[in-house]
């Protein structure tokens, strides 16, 4: 097949969720024999020998006055408009007025707002919408924790002023796409209400299992030492960290006053910024390879009280042997054989109680590291997903051999 991908961004190499997920579907897609052209947002470098056709195009910038006149003046949702450039859309007019392709497929809702523009110049074209998250249903978790905190008042209203709108943006997304694919059967469920329930399939997302099984030298950390990783100017990534360190650090604190939380990921948030100076907390901001503080770690956490799809922090940490404390909503979209190498735990007293239990039995740690490396490697290889991916082509009637 001749694909055409359109991403947000480059996902070479693959350091966040959304560039895990594209660059697996997109090498695995490689590996089997078709031939895949990326049209993303990229400014800088790209790496040689990769064996697909890139074009970049700038980051466009949205000021606050722009996405202002969009929330008073229109009944549009945010998201739709996050990414949009004249630009971007004229390079895909031009690929697809000079080459007819197969199959094109859009990375994420912020990649859709270029969806009818492929319909309108290249009607013939299978059309994939891989939606990443149900995002209306991600908004409504925001606005309910958001709504319990007096100082988070006006991202709570900016949520719950958006429910509506992305819920209407989505419909109009899956029904413009001839397959829509959803991270999670619970995803699904929020997905099929909204058009054709037969184009929505359910395909994980996944990571190259062994790309985490090689020899890595663990991070010199202070031990204990509780890791957490993710992009770290995520609103449900900040509100997690942010609800650790008020709640739940204090209750490991008066038992394990020497406990020491790293929090790994790009671009860490003004939110976090009071954080930096306390003694047991280290905000690393970008880092070449997380693998290190993975290896490093005596405890993963996840402790999402917000969020949807598939957590891929999660697969990673279970790849690199971690023992894992979990929220249902960070776990949820796993299937339960992989739920069942972590501990899943809600309130701040039993996720500290689960914390400092691991932190106090070492072989408990072990066997459940060694539990979660064989389950995601026999559930969450990417070489275990593509094949799925290839079944929903081929129902569209392409050819997939």
């Amino acid at each position: 097949m001749d694909i055409l991908f359109i991403s947000t961004s480059l996902p070479y190499p693959p350091n966040t969720g959304g560039a895990i997920r594209a660059h697996g579907i997109i090498e695995g897609l490689r590996l089997a024999g078709h031939h895949i052209t990326l049209l993303c947002f990229h400014e800088g470098d790209i790496p040689a020998d990769l064996g697909i056709t890139i074009h970049t195009i700038p980051i466009p910038h949205r000021s606050k006055w722009d996405r202002l006149k969009t929330l008073l003046f229109t009944r549009q949702a945010d998201i739709s408009k996050r990414l949009y450039s004249d630009v971007f859309a004229q390079k895909l007019i031009d690929l697809l007025s000079g080459h007819q392709y197969d199959l094109i497929q859009f990375e994420g809702i912020e990649a859709g707002c270029y969806l009818p523009i492929a319909k309108r110049h290249q009607p013939s074209a299978k059309l994939v919408f891989d939606t990443f998250n149900a995002e209306y249903m991600l908004q409504r978790n925001i606005f309910e924790i958001d709504r319990q905190s007096l100082k988070r008042l006006p991202m709570a209203v900016y949520s719950y002023l958006q429910i509506g709108r992305i819920k209407r943006y989505e419909r109009h997304l899956c029904a413009l796409a001839d397959a829509v694919i959803a991270v999670s059967e619970e995803d699904a469920v929020l997905l099929r209400p909204l058009g054709d329930a037969n184009k929505i399939h359910v395909i994980s997302s996944g990571i190259w299992v062994e790309e985490y099984a090689e020899n890595t030298t663990p991070m010199v950390l202070h031990h204990p030492a509780i890791v957490f990783t993710g992009k770290m100017d995520y609103r449900p990534n900040v509100d997690a960290m942010v609800w650790f360190i008020d709640e739940i650090l204090p209750l490991i604190q008066k038992k394990r006053a020497d406990v020491h939380l790293y929090i790994v990921g790009q671009q860490p948030h003004a939110r976090l910024e009071g954080f930096k100076a306390h003694p047991n907390i280290t905000v690393t901001g970008r880092v070449n390879r997380v693998l290190p503080y993975l290896y490093g770690a005596d405890v993963y956490i996840a402790p999402l009280r917000m969020g949807s799809g598939t957590r891929l922090k999660l697969l990673e940490a279970m790849a690199c042997g971690c023992a894992i404390i979990s929220t249902t909503i960070a776990a949820s979209g796993l299937n339960e054989a992989v739920k069942s190498a972590m501990v899943i735990a809600d309130s701040p007293s039993d996720i500290a109680h689960h914390i400092l239990m691991l932190l106090d039995n070492r072989q408990q740690r072990m066997m459940m590291g060694e539990s979660a490396k064989k389950h995601v490697a026999t559930y969450y290889d990417w070489s275990a997903i593509l094949p799925h991916i290839l079944d929903v082509y081929a129902r569209l009637g392409l050819k997939v051999d």
